[in-house]
Order: structure tokens, then sequence, then C-alpha cells
């Protein structure tokens, strides 16, 4: 299928049009964050791509991380927090909901395991809620949303604001959101879905929160090509792409 538009919104191209024949924009891994203050670096979420995603940007520091919900897409990397360990000679803090870290429990079984087998990563789990709390010298403050029937967290953190996999926010999340300078959201699709936020709702979010920036993530191939949806947004929203910066 082209691309187009149609009444002012992106013809919705085939997906293997978008991984064959669109831009570098349109060439996305799983979706997650590297934030970093002062000196103190953070990740949120750790998915498949983790690794991959660690050495193409070269970081090599990472203090913590925070995990929005444990679905797959967003704890299968883990594991591979034991090259930190190995370097800071220390576990890893992994914080998440009562809930999730009970998930990753049981996925990384042999990492919590009474007899360990060596050189297995090190996570030191820190259990979350709906309140406020310090990384470092970060405060952080979560964002509660539905994924379907699912409670996520999102976060904030300064200015900042993360928000991934869902498509409710309560309206005591909205007023935590509100302010920020930059908020990044997901849009999967241009049609609606049962669990993540569609592009018609996303924005309408956006423009009910008007921050200076917004970024939209967690972007399948049925949103279209990037550079053609872009065109359809409000000037202060933008796809978000592989290897994006924002510096606050």
């Amino acid at each position: 299928m082209g691309t187009g538009t149609s009444q002012g919104v992106p013809v919705i191209a085939c997906p293997c049009d978008v991984c064959t024949k669109g831009s570098k924009k349109d060439h996305r891994l799983r979706s997650s964050v590297h934030i970093e203050h002062d000196g103190f670096h953070i990740n949120i979420d750790a998915g498949p791509d983790f690794r991959y995603q660690l050495l193409r940007e070269n970081i090599k520091n990472l203090d913590a991380i925070l995990i929005t919900h444990c679905h797959k897409d967003h704890i299968a990397g883990l594991d591979d927090v034991r090259s930190f360990n190995y370097i800071y000679k220390k576990a890893m803090d992994i914080y998440a909901l009562r809930r999730d870290i009970e998930a990753i429990q049981r996925e990384f079984s042999y990492a919590f395991a009474e007899v360990r087998y060596r050189g297995v990563p090190d996570l030191h789990t820190i259990p979350i809620g709906h309140e406020k709390f310090r990384m470092g010298n970060l405060e952080v403050i979560p964002l509660p949303a539905l994924h379907m029937k699912m409670e996520v967290l999102g976060f904030r953190i300064g200015d900042f604001s993360y928000l991934t996999d869902t498509n409710y926010i309560p309206g005591e999340t909205l007023a935590k959101m509100a302010g920020s300078k930059v908020i990044v959201l997901n849009a999967l699709r241009i049609k609606p879905h049962p669990s993540h936020f569609c592009l018609d709702e996303a924005v309408r979010v956006l423009e009910f929160l008007r921050p200076e920036q917004a970024y939209l993530t967690h972007i399948s191939h049925l949103l279209g090509f990037h550079e053609e949806v872009e065109k359809e947004l409000p000037d202060f929203i933008h796809l978000a792409y592989d290897k994006l910066q924002i510096e606050m």
C-alpha cells in the first residue's frame, strides 16, 4: 500500500514497506529511555534490545533501572546488567511495582536462587508505588495509568514525563504531568487499539497537557512512515525515533 493523506489523516503503510522503504527513522527497536543527570545514569525499561542499544550509544554507566511494567518487551534485557555488576562490583537497583518484581523474580529465577550460579545477574529489587521517591540526586514521581486493565507506571523526573503502553490516564496522573516541558507518550497506530493509545488519542492528551515539546513512542509499523505522519502533527508534537537525544 502506498502512503498519502485522506482528509488530513495519514494512510497506513504496509508494514513491510515501512521497514524496507522508510528512512532510518522508521527502523525502530523496543522503546526505552536513558537519562543522565549530574553523572547519575538511569534507564527506563530494559527490553530485548537493551544490550545492543547500550553498545550502540556507547553507554558505559548505569546506576539504576525503572520498570514501567513486566511485559517481556520491557524487561527481557535485565539479564544483561551483569556487565555493570562486574564493573561496579555491586547489584543493579531495579525499581518496580511489587507485582512486577514478582514477575521479574519468576522470569529470572536463577538470579534470585538461594545458591546462585557464578556470573548470573545481580538484581537488587526495590518496590515502589504511587508515592514519589528519590534515586541518587533525582526525585521521581510515578505516573500510574492503565494498559487495558493492567496498571503501568510512567515517571516524571523534573520537567520530563515519560509514559508508555497506556490507553487510559486518570485525572490524578494528568495533574502530576501538568507543567512538564517535555512529555513522551505512546501512540501505537492509526486505528484504535484495546491497550495502547492510537495516534488521535495520544494527540488529544498532549494537546490538553500542552508541554513545550512532546514525542510519540512505542510506535508500530502500522502508524505509517515517519516523515508522512510527522507532517500531520501539531507543531509541538513529534515522532520519537531511535537515537533521539533531548537536552533539558
